[in-house]
């Protein structure tokens, strides 16, 4: 298993990357940084040069990009963006993720996805399975592996879980676009973990992990009881990345402690 975080969780600087925290993570062990596609798109190109010396400086690869979607691109509803702007945005995006590195890209964006109210779900379940199908082949030529992420249904009406995820990659019937399972939104929505460990075979392409109680970094003695996900997991065969996306304020310590725990259960 390769191991990350989620450093827009952690960001204090105004660009809310995270990119300050880059060179702590690589000191830490992680394996790769996961950041925010859409925080990075609004980075001018200086910036973004100074986001890609930061991660060579610190000689640790993006290998994921969650934030697809900025809020202010409407994905679903009546006032929905046009396809052709959002596959603009689309073809940029991806093109800026390849350069960082990533090979995946997380498709959650609860708030530009979001079903607007009074708008058919079944409808905006089309507009969304049909955009990321015209996804599909760019991240491809990207060399990207979409991961659709379900999200609790405080974040937003549509794809709540693990099972309906994989049901949208169904739908798409792309190789090219998985799903991502969070611990966190698991638990939330008091999803089985006998999805994960059934449809997780064909279907899984990332984990997002935190410990529910606050959505903070897990450690060995928080007392939470996470074996039966960690046992699903493994049964599901699943070997890949795995981030923390979860806050702390006692950063980089309580990385290092969720790396720790990281190891002890899923290696």
């Amino acid at each position: 298993m390769k191991y990350g975080c989620c450093l827009n969780m952690v960001a204090g600087g105004p660009d809310g990357t995270g990119m300050e925290h880059i060179a702590a993570l690589a000191a830490a062990g992680y394996d790769y940084v996961e950041l925010p596609l859409a925080e990075i798109m609004a980075l001018d190109e200086t910036q973004f040069t100074a986001l890609y010396q930061a991660l060579q400086n610190a000689n640790i690869p993006c290998e994921a990009c969650n934030n697809f979607f900025p809020k202010t691109l409407r994905l679903t509803g009546t006032q929905a963006d046009s396809i052709e702007q959002t596959m603009e945005y689309v073809e940029r995006a991806l093109a800026r993720a390849a350069t960082l590195g990533a090979r995946k890209v997380v498709f959650g964006s609860g708030g530009a996805k979001n079903v607007p109210a009074g708008f058919p779900i079944e409808e905006g379940w089309r507009q969304v399975t049909e955009l990321t199908r015209r996804i599909g082949p760019v991240a491809r030529q990207n060399g990207i592996l979409i991961v659709i992420e379900p999200l609790r249904k405080a974040e937003c009406n549509l794809i709540n879980s693990f099972a309906e995820g994989c049901r949208l990659a169904d739908d798409v019937d792309d190789s090219n676009v998985k799903v991502l399972v969070d611990y966190y939104h698991l638990t939330e929505e008091k999803e089985s973990v006998k999805h994960v460990e059934q449809l997780g075979p064909h279907y899984l392409g990332h984990i997002h992990f935190a410990n529910p109680k606050g959505r903070v970094y897990p450690s060995a003695q928080d007392g939470w009881d996470y074996s039966d996900f960690v046992k699903a997991i493994k049964a599901a065969g699943y070997s890949d990345t795995l981030s923390c996306e979860a806050y702390t304020s006692e950063y980089p310590r309580a990385a290092r402690e969720a790396l720790e725990f990281f190891k002890a259960n899923f290696d």
